[in-house]
């Protein structure tokens, strides 16, 4: 009997045994937890700095002038002076064609001369009319235009300065005004056009400074200048046209080249930031800084970029000049979260 009055007693005191062993387990996990703590970040104070405002554009080169070589009647070719590439000055000759209308054209100009000589002699001397005398001076001129026209075009003239770019007809073809015997363009300078926005048109002068790159030249600058401003917009694009020119001087650019070319806009006052502060938004191309407020929180603060400027950007809005940001150590961050700044 007393050993099952034993039992008893043992069976009953089990569940407080069990609930003072379980008390213990709690109270050593709650001391065994560890704190939360802060994430370490690096920070810097952002500060605003005069920005070149820029913006790129693409064009292609274009000759200054480009002009055709031809006569004005059809005519058999004699001559061909200059080939494709060839650089020809302003007035050198560059083609003949058949000359027998010409010989022909400069004999009647000779005798219409000495005709008009012989009476204009007889006038003065009394034994002819004025209106005689002005009827032969009509025709004379009249001859010597014919010839002189006809001079122009059976001895061809570059008009311009410039690189011989086109040569359509070999010597002894029968030029028959389809074509221009010659393409003649002149590239120094060069001239380039480019579509900007109409939010700029009061922004851009003439004789402002611009900046060339072509893929030819890969890390060479030229430069150019504002020549003409289109005095109305497109209204299809909203943009207008500005012709730039391009002194060329080494005729290192060629018309057809791909171009960019870079128009400054003048400087604005902007805050600039260290690139690597940038954090973008997952799934949208929104860009956000972290900022840290005087608590030790950070706060999320969305901006809008402007130029990169190497290591940096430049913000248009969204942070203050003074303003503290995150640089390193993002990745744990979340807004309202306190941090710890690294020394």
């Amino acid at each position: 009997m007393k050993k099952v009055l034993k039992t008893l007693l043992f069976a009953s005191l089990l569940p407080l045994m069990a609930g003072c062993g379980n008390g213990k387990s709690s109270k050593t996990q709650a001391q065994t937890q560890p704190a939360e703590v802060a994430p370490l970040v690096a920070v810097t104070t952002v500060s605003a700095r005069a920005v070149d405002q820029l913006a790129t554009y693409t064009s292609t080169v274009e000759a200054n002038i480009k002009n055709n070589i031809a006569p004005q009647t059809v005519g058999r070719i004699q001559k061909i002076n200059v080939e494709v590439g060839d650089f020809v000055k302003a007035g050198q000759i560059v083609a003949e064609i058949d000359k027998v209308n010409l010989q022909q054209a400069e004999l009647q100009m000779k005798n219409k001369e000495i005709e008009y000589q012989r009476l204009k002699g007889l006038y003065e001397a009394g034994g002819l009319s004025k209106s005689d005398l002005d009827a032969i001076e009509l025709a004379y001129n009249v001859s010597k235009s014919s010839y002189e026209n006809l001079l122009e075009n059976t001895v061809l003239r570059s008009p311009i300065d410039g690189v011989i770019t086109a040569r359509n007809y070999d010597k002894g073809d029968m030029f028959t005004m389809g074509q221009p015997i010659y393409i003649v363009e002149q590239i120094m300078p060069v001239k380039l056009y480019v579509g900007i926005s109409e939010s700029e048109y009061t922004r851009v002068r003439k004789g402002d400074t611009v900046e060339i790159t072509v893929e030819a030249f890969p890390g060479k600058v030229f430069y150019g200048k504002v020549n003409r401003i289109n005095p109305t917009i497109d209204a299809a694009t909203h943009t207008f046209k500005a012709e730039i020119l391009v002194a060329n001087n080494y005729k290192s650019l060629r018309p057809g080249m791909y171009a960019r070319v870079t128009v400054k806009f003048g400087t604005e006052n902007n805050v600039v930031i260290p690139d690597i502060a940038v954090v973008k938004q997952s799934g949208s191309g929104d860009r956000f800084v972290y900022v840290l407020n005087g608590d030790n929180t950070v706060s999320y603060r969305k901006i809008t970029l402007g130029r990169r400027l190497g290591a940096e950007y430049e913000v248009l809005e969204g942070i203050s000049d003074g303003e503290v940001i995150v640089t390193e150590g993002q990745v744990r961050l979340k807004d309202g979260v306190k941090v710890t700044v690294e020394k």
